[in-house]
């Protein structure tokens, strides 16, 4: 009897309020689903639960099964009242819709493969529940994963930490290692409610040492004598030797010269040369890491002619970004940039070779000839990195601080997102507490308003990598609470990203004026968030780049672009199937978020939108 009810339930024949699917498209195969229940059957799944429960759960997911069969993803399916917003009709179940919001919540909790309408990251989520819009953190998290990190469960602990990208140094493991890492982080988005995006780094064709003969890391002491060699070996490396990745390497340095590994983390003084061996000892003890960077100085001065001669993708850099686009990653980060041509080159490489979907292109700007070049080479990237470890060994130490800042100020006139990278909590590799200085340091990224921080060995070989991230995290909303109490907001100055001979009506530089208004308004009028409704997203980046007080919602009904606004600051990205129809997403926006709990009646709202270029200031009935 109660598996014929469910089943009518579903059917759309039940009595007592009714059980219906309304399609938002074709009646044949709906776009999305909505289920609904009698009030005689409580939706929470438990072992305690009742057998006509149950009952209407299981034919919940046999229709699911269904549906997904005929073409709709089970993320597609609602559980709970039909939305009037959408739908045009009554929101009660057997006249008390109040019960609905919190019955649809419990079935979609214990069985997270049905979402209730809208798709949003879980920590995000729960910071909303608890904490309310102003705690929620707007500087994203970037850990690379390592051994310490790579397992399923160090990757959930990292992404319930915050870790809002994944990234893959491509320099270490294995392609079949860093498949099944991906398969990982795919499979944590998919269960478990997260948006987690997928970066990998490309090795660049720098001059490198070598893989270590397989060791994770060697002690380099004072006055030791190492072996630099270009030989290739069978066997074990012998002790003290290391090998180099550049042929002409033994050539070109000269003895008396300095050789900086790793961004000046060991140093090294050339004692002699034989045949394709370089003789050295070490001046400044450290550290040695597989694949590290190798440069060399002389008289005081960066000899750099080889490495301007050298490509800057190499061979196995296109295999590793034939593997990306191949496993559809969301960014692609390249190191060595030297001017914009290589990045519109590659950016053309991907659109012909993943026609169906974009990829982010990230220039890493870590040379003298990236600095050179750098307004040039950030226009045409989609983002850029600050890898103060290699650009540290190439410009003297004291100007890292300031050119760190000119990247950053930069990119963001740019509208174009900024990473923060290397050596942020470098001794948290060893130690579970930071220095102070790393956490000023830190706290300095986040002051000029960096998208993103990234842990590099921290999170991928040290011992400490959820303490890393947790360290990451508290200095961000320390140091952003401070900045909203000083008002941080009103003391940068926007350029026009359009050019002033541009049409001043053009849909470009209208969505810009919209979202600096936006911003504006949002900060004198105190509102708790900003809506904005993209398919691209490119509005949510506009937004995104005024930081404003408030934290920005952006709505998007793409998973993938849902995944790339997660590295951009202040966005806190949700899945959501959008109608051309403005007032249809605001007002099921609005159903859906208080449904959750993540609103309340009396939230005041600014809503923006790119199909329908207005402001609105709405407060949630």
């Amino acid at each position: 009897m109660a598996t014929a009810a469910a089943a009518a339930a579903c059917a759309g024949t039940g009595s007592g309020g009714g059980g219906v699917w309304r399609p938002f498209s074709s009646p044949s195969v709906p776009s999305r689903v909505v289920l609904r229940a009698p009030r005689s059957f409580p939706l929470f799944a438990s072992s305690s639960g009742s057998s006509s429960s149950r009952a209407w759960q299981r034919s919940v997911l046999a229709m699911v099964a269904k549906y997904k069969k005929d073409g709709i993803s089970s993320g597609a399916v609602d559980c709970g009242l039909a939305d009037p917003a959408v739908s045009g009709t009554s929101g009660s179940d057997g006249g008390n819709g109040a019960a609905a919001p919190s019955r649809a919540t419990g079935l979609a909790s214990s069985f997270p493969s049905i979402a209730p309408g809208i798709d949003v990251d879980s920590v995000s989520e729960a910071e909303l529940k608890e904490n309310g819009f102003r705690s929620t953190r707007r500087t994203k998290l970037i850990c690379t994963i390592g051994p310490a990190s790579c397992g399923f469960e160090q990757l959930e602990a990292l992404a319930m930490a915050g870790m809002n990208v994944a990234r893959l140094n491509m320099c270490h493991g294995t392609r079949e290692w860093h498949r099944g890492v991906i398969k990982s982080v795919r499979q944590l988005n998919e269960m478990k409610g997260y948006s987690v995006a997928l970066m990998i780094d490309t090795e660049g064709s720098e001059i490198h040492m070598g893989d270590l003969g397989g060791v994770t890391s060697q002690k380099a002491e004072d006055g030791e004598e190492w072996t630099f060699s270009v030989r290739k070996f069978d066997g074990a490396l012998p002790e003290g030797t290391l090998q180099v990745n550049y042929e002409g390497f033994a050539e070109d340095v000269m003895a008396g010269d300095e050789l900086v590994v790793d961004g000046g983390m060991v140093r090294f003084e050339v004692v002699d040369k034989i045949g394709p061996d370089v003789k050295c000892r070490c001046i400044d003890p450290g550290l040695l890491l597989p694949r590290a960077n190798v440069t060399f100085w002389r008289n005081g001065r960066l000899v750099r002619e080889r490495n301007a001669m050298l490509p800057t993708i190499s061979s196995k850099d296109w295999l590793d970004i034939d593997f990306g686009i191949s496993e559809g990653v969301d960014f692609i980060a390249i190191s060595f940039v030297k001017t914009a041509d290589v990045i519109k080159h590659l950016k053309s490489y991907i659109a012909s070779r993943s026609t169906n979907r974009q990829i982010g292109v990230f220039a890493k700007i870590e040379s003298c000839d990236s600095l050179k070049n750098l307004e040039d080479i950030i226009r045409v990237a989609d983002g850029a990195m600050v890898a103060r470890g290699d650009l540290g060994a190439q410009i003297p130490l004291e100007q890292v601080p300031s050119v760190q800042r000119e990247i950053v100020t930069l990119c963001r006139q740019l509208n174009k997102p900024v990473i923060v990278a290397s050596q942020l909590l470098e001794s948290m590799i060893e130690y579970p507490t930071p220095t102070r200085a790393e956490v000023a340091d830190v706290s300095e990224a986040v002051r000029q308003r960096a998208d993103a921080l990234m842990l590099s060995g921290e999170s991928a070989m040290g011992q400490f990598p959820l303490k890393a991230l947790s360290v990451l995290r508290t200095v961000s909303l320390r140091i952003e609470r401070w900045c909203r109490e000083q008002k941080r907001h009103e003391m940068m100055r926007l350029r026009e990203l359009s050019p002033p001979s541009s049409d001043r009506q053009s849909a470009e530089r209208v969505s810009e004026q919209i979202c600096n208004s936006a911003s504006h308004m949002a900060n004198n009028l105190g509102v708790d968030a900003i809506f904005v409704y993209t398919r691209d997203g490119h509005m949510a980046s506009l937004l995104s780049r005024c930081r404003p007080d408030c934290p920005i919602f952006a709505f998007t009904d793409t998973t993938a672009v849902r995944r790339r606004l997660n590295l951009q600051w202040g966005l806190i990205p949700f899945r959501l199937d959008l109608s051309t129809d403005m007032e249809v997403n605001i007002l099921r926006t609005f159903s859906l978020l208080k449904a959750r709990g993540m609103m309340n009646s009396g939230d005041l709202v600014i809503a923006v939108s790119d199909m329908l270029q207005s402001i609105q200031i709405r407060k949630i009935p």
